[in-house]
């Protein structure tokens, strides 16, 4: 019987390299396929939409023109995807295959949750879809500048590079406000009024309570930049007496308080508040509560992950009318 000769050890590390770069390459030429056929379908639709070609002259006029590109990312199961969306001026065009606002593939989204829901841990769920997509689930250590800091430039190097961002609401944080001018320096701040307004009426006496009230209220209600200081100017002469601190308070943050002033009339009301997200927290509150206490830091992410990409799933098809572009 012929002896069988062990395979060396070096050639089993060429089989392993070997695989690993055969699987790589299958792998990198398919991201590459799909980002390409993604560009040109989004290219093809808005052709069509225009109704010419490139290099193609006529003597009719022309109604749409095109207005170049821009970048999103899109994770898949073989990656971060950057692709070129092409627009014209009053339209953009998502290739066939992705929705509004949709920045994951179903099936990375479903890995993910499922990940959570079934008990694995947060740090393993980051690993597993950080490997895949190149993106995780990350939970900060506390609010420092330092830490907003790292979130933001996390969303600017996803692309939230913010060309065209417009404002930034918050709730009075100093951390974040601190961040907003690092990373965003060229976004407009807005404080909001309901935080505002709770920090005012817990400073003043319960016989003070309606006056103050309505006379802090004047000055966001007003009907425009001029005369809300103007309401704060009378605000200041009736109460700066008897809460000088709590009226320097507000002199010192009124500027970033109007800055919701800047824009157009109908958005003034979701402006000026950070309303639009605090339902998430109130539905945090009302999961977590009832449970009064956890096994660990993960069961907690868990459950407060699944809450999240409830509402990521609800906001893609109930979104603010007033805020919705072309995405």
């Amino acid at each position: 019987m012929a002896k069988v000769t062990p395979i060396s050890e070096h050639f089993q590390h060429f089989l392993a390299d070997l695989k690993e770069t055969f699987w790589g390459d299958v792998y990198g030429q398919t991201r590459l396929a799909w980002q390409r056929f993604f560009q040109l379908e989004s290219e093809r639709q808005r052709d069509r939409f225009a109704g010419w070609g490139w290099y193609e002259r006529g003597a009719r006029k022309r109604r749409q023109y095109r207005n170049g590109y821009y970048e999103r990312d899109f994770v898949t199961r073989f990656g971060t995807l950057r692709l070129r969306i092409a627009r014209t001026r009053g339209k953009s065009f998502l290739p066939c295959g992705l929705q509004r606002f949709q920045r994951r593939a179903e099936e990375v989204s479903m890995l993910i949750r499922e990940a959570f829901l079934r008990g694995i841990s947060t740090r393993q769920v980051g690993r597993v879809v950080a490997v895949l997509s190149g993106m995780a689930f990350l939970r900060s250590q506390g609010e420092s500048q330092a830490d907003w800091e790292a979130l933001l430039q996390d969303l600017y190097r996803r692309g939230l590079e913010g060309k065209q961002l417009g404002l930034i609401v918050t709730d009075g944080c100093p951390g974040l406000a601190a961040a907003i001018q690092i990373v965003y320096p060229r976004a407009r701040h807005q404080r909001c009024w309901v935080h505002k307004m709770r920090n005012i009426l817990e400073k003043v006496r319960k016989c003070d309570h309606d006056e103050a009230k309505s006379g802090a209220q004047a000055i966001y209600l007003a009907e425009s930049r001029a005369r809300a200081e103007a309401a704060f100017r009378a605000f200041r002469a009736r109460w700066r007496r008897q809460y000088a601190a709590m009226v320097r308070r507000l002199e010192r943050d009124l500027p970033e308080l109007l800055s919701f002033f800047a824009f157009p009339r109908h958005l003034w009301r979701k402006l000026r508040t950070t309303n639009v997200i605090e339902r998430c927290f109130v539905e945090v509150r009302r999961r977590t509560r009832p449970m009064v206490c956890f096994v660990n830091v993960e069961s907690v992410d868990r459950i407060i992950y699944s809450i999240f990409q409830r509402f990521n799933l609800e906001w893609k098809t109930r979104t603010l009318s007033v805020f919705t572009q072309a995405a």
